[in-house]
């Protein structure tokens, strides 16, 4: 997967020779621990961010022929990200779409105080980890939800939630919901924190994706208390991230150890002041609990 500040279009050529042909004739092991190495450290990897946590192109490609449904992204805002969409794995027409249970015009949940909505965000992701199978839940977004970081814009949680399956492969790919805070530094913000694992739908066989955590950031509105926009962050550099995927026999000599396994977590919903004693109608909170299947 390619996620920095900047993509360099030797790594490009680099993904390029990887996955062009399933025929090529490049080979991971013609690349030295040496070679690798100065590669890394070169200059042509390094990206503008902050040394720690970095932008998340999550939304790397969903393709410009438009091929599930609605998913598109607004704009590609560089050049290497807009031709890597072109390598992006066709999906087959005559299957059946994978979010048609899913009613992007269900009526908004009522606002929740911010701790309470962050609660019932954990549960929700935890169960359905929609940051990679896109079973997002709409009442929790605005209509105007937007997605950016330095590589595309997209606006629309359908939008985004058809590009997150276009991109991650659904047999392998994991969303573990480790924490989902309100932030105590950033306003009416609330973080989750995430491993990331599977393999993203780039090429003919697809590339691993070395496990690492991720951080996202969901704007909430004060006036509505839906989501407004996201933003996502991770662990490592994004060249580590490529490097890791082509060759994975560097992974802990060149590039970071991947992000160990997780314990399960006991996650329940909440239960809701004002819902009458947890009965499931009638009260302040009656149609939103009939909107959380509750």
């Amino acid at each position: 997967m390619v996620a920095s500040y900047t993509h360099p279009f030797l790594l490009v050529s680099l993904l390029l020779l990887a996955i062009a042909s399933p025929s090529s004739s490049f080979s991971a092991e013609k690349l030295s621990t040496t070679a690798a190495t100065k590669l890394a450290n070169s200059a042509q990897w390094r990206t503008t961010a902050r040394p720690v946590e970095r932008r998340h192109n999550i939304i790397l490609a969903a393709s410009e022929n438009n091929d599930m449904s609605s998913s598109d992204v607004d704009e590609y805002r560089n050049a290497p990200t807009a031709f890597l969409s072109n390598f992006m794995q066709s999906s087959d027409e005559a299957a059946a779409d994978p979010l048609a249970d899913i009613d992007f015009a269900a009526p908004k949940a009522s606002k929740l105080p911010l701790s309470t909505l962050a609660a019932v965000l954990d549960a929700e992701l935890y169960t359905k980890e929609w940051f990679v199978t896109g079973k997002v839940n709409p009442i929790y977004f605005d209509d105007a939800f937007q997605f950016q970081d330095p590589d595309v814009k997209l606006t629309g949680v359908e939008e985004y939630a058809r590009g997150v399956i276009k991109i991650f492969d659904q047999a392998t790919s994991r969303a573990e919901i480790i924490s989902s805070v309100v932030n105590g530094t950033v306003d009416n913000t609330i973080t989750i924190t995430w491993r990331l694992s599977g393999r993203v739908s780039i090429g003919p066989k697809g590339l691993p994706i070395k496990p690492y955590i991720c951080y996202t950031d969901f704007t909430i509105d004060e006036e509505s208390g839906l989501i407004t926009f996201q933003e996502d962050r991770f662990d490592i550099p994004g060249w580590d991230i490529l490097l890791s995927a082509l060759f994975p026999f560097l992974i802990g000599i060149v590039t970071k150890e991947a992000s160990p396994e997780l314990e399960p977590r006991v996650v329940e919903m909440p239960v809701l002041s004002g819902s009458g004693g947890g009965k499931k109608d009638g009260g302040i909170f009656g149609g939103l609990f009939q909107q959380l299947g509750l």
